[in-house]
């Protein structure tokens, strides 16, 4: 099975007093491996409303695999191609927002209310090698889904 250029991946959402919990983070396990520990953090907004952080860190090849291939279902997946370059830091991490209400409903989708962050593997440490280690990796997650189909 191919190498996966990554680290780690960090999926991370907030979850507002108006919200089901159990729903939110339906929409977080979207991405998520089955079966996957999520971690909860429960803190108060400024108004003192309760506000619940969900995240999970997947760092095991196979389960980053299973991260990447969600992300491969992405609507606009060859926008985010085009967009690596904006979407990579120095620090070779790559930054994305997904949408938590699409997330529930089964769909990836770029948008709001899910931060996606991973910590690209590249040598030498350069944002152009982490930027083409992504969009191979993402290629490839791409080419094993539809494979599978």
């Amino acid at each position: 099975m191919a190498r996966v250029p990554f680290h780690y991946v960090d999926l991370r959402t907030f979850c507002y007093e108006t919200e089901d919990e159990k729903r939110v983070e339906a929409a977080l396990r979207n991405f998520l491996p089955p079966e996957f520990e999520v971690e909860r953090a429960e803190n108060a907004g400024h108004h003192g409303d309760r506000i619940v952080v969900l995240s999970a860190r997947v760092e095991r090849a196979d389960e980053v695999r299973h991260v990447l291939s969600a992300l491969s279902e992405l609507s606009t997946f060859d926008r985010l191609l085009e967009e690596l370059d904006q979407r990579v830091t120095d620090n070779c991490e790559l930054f994305l927002r997904l949408d938590k209400q699409a997330a529930f409903g089964g769909d990836a989708r770029l948008g709001d209310g899910i931060t996606f962050r991973a910590k690209v593997e590249a040598y030498p440490a350069k944002k152009e090698a982490a930027v083409e280690n992504a969009r191979e990796a993402l290629l490839q997650a791409a080419e094993m889904d539809a494979d599978a189909e």
